[in-house]
């Protein structure tokens, strides 16, 4: 799964993805793979993996990643197809979530594409510009259901009265987010404001920023999210520096909680990931799947002969691991469960499939 990063020209989107991408060689050797010039994985740091890696001595510790698209950059009218808003249009269609960058800092020596520092301004033209794109792409399904419905077609019928609100909402300057329908309804549609999205607010260093932020932080309510703030600038600096320095450099400036952490963190939950590991000798790993996976599709996601030949899961939490000190006491209590493949895997398991292929 893969959150875009969007933002007007000048407002530290790229600078964003840099400090990112360069998060993937931090603390704890994480690996980190380009995929292409403009994706990137970015590891999730978590305690839990290196207590499983210790317990079970292992020789490989591979932590999960939020994938991240730097897309291209917007300008009022991509809806037309001003700029390059083509592109920016098919890119947001095509990933999962939306990671909404927006200046916050000050600085005369970078252009400002809104007249003013007005993150409202900023955040709603990109937002005006995917509902435009949404009621396009409204019309032109409505068009293509309306001779169904009128010859007594049920499916269209109830396809052109959502079709019909939806509309009415995008009109009002509603998001998809924001309205009350189906996600069973509108799956087909693929629009572009039905995508969770999540605000970074791009600060100086050291600036609370409260007039623009307090702003913002209601925006992100109204739509059902939240912000996180950071100053990519920084984070970007502080990577560039050894990385025996960099937490002396955080502790320093009173960062107690990395912001590019905070980001992938935030990331993991907008997207509705849970976390379960696999622990062993040979390799201790973190693996991210959708809330409410059913073991035999979690077993999918390390092998696919494992989901197809999948028997059964032995289950323990991460939490009776952590509370009774090793794996032979939850062994000994009983907690290590025997689980089938309708079993719904939930954050913090610590699993081991049974297959025969």
């Amino acid at each position: 799964m893969e959150i875009g990063i969007v933002g007007l020209p000048n407002v530290g989107k790229s600078t964003l993805f840099n400090a990112l991408t360069g998060a993937g060689v931090a603390a704890e050797n994480f690996p980190f793979t380009t995929i292409e010039p403009n994706i990137g994985i970015v590891p999730l740091a978590d305690h839990r993996l290196m207590r499983l890696a210790k317990e079970w001595e292992s020789q490989k510790i591979t932590p999960s990643g939020i994938r991240f698209v730097d897309i291209a950059g917007l300008v009022k009218g991509a809806s037309q197809g001003e700029g390059l808003g083509n592109k920016f249009l098919a890119n947001i269609r095509s990933v999962d979530a939306i990671c909404h960058v927006v200046r916050c800092f000050r600085d005369e020596n970078v252009v400002n594409a809104t007249e003013n520092l007005n993150p409202i301004e900023a955040a709603e033209t990109i937002e005006t510009e995917l509902l435009l794109a949404d009621l396009q792409q409204a019309e032109k399904a409505h068009q293509r259901y309306f001779k169904m419905a009128k010859s007594g077609d049920r499916e269209a019928q109830a396809k052109i009265e959502v079709l019909d609100l939806l509309m009415k909402g995008f009109n009002d300057g509603k998001s998809v987010r924001t309205q009350n329908v189906s996600d069973e309804l509108i799956k087909d549609f693929q629009f572009l404001t039905a995508k969770p999205i999540l605000y970074v607010a791009n600060m100086d260093e050291g600036d609370s920023c409260d007039d623009l932020l307090n702003p913002l932080k209601e925006l992100a309510e109204k739509e059902k999210t939240k912000v996180v703030v950071l100053c990519t600038k920084l984070e970007a600096e502080i990577l560039e520096l050894p990385e025996e320095e960099r937490s002396s450099y955080y502790e320093s400036a009173g960062i107690t909680t990395p912001g590019l952490n905070m980001l992938a963190k935030a990331g993991q939950e907008l997207l509705e990931l849970v976390c379960f590991f696999t622990a062993g000798e040979k390799e201790t790993r973190a693996w991210l799947i959708p809330k409410g996976t059913a073991a035999f599709k979690a077993a999918g996601k390390i092998h696919s002969d494992i989901e197809r030949g999948f028997i059964r899961a032995e289950v323990y939490k991460f939490s009776d691991l952590e509370s009774l000190g090793t794996y032979q006491a939850v062994k000994e209590k009983n907690l290590v469960t025997l689980e089938g493949k309708d079993y719904e895997v939930k954050d913090g398991d610590v699993v081991y499939f049974r297959f025969n292929v």
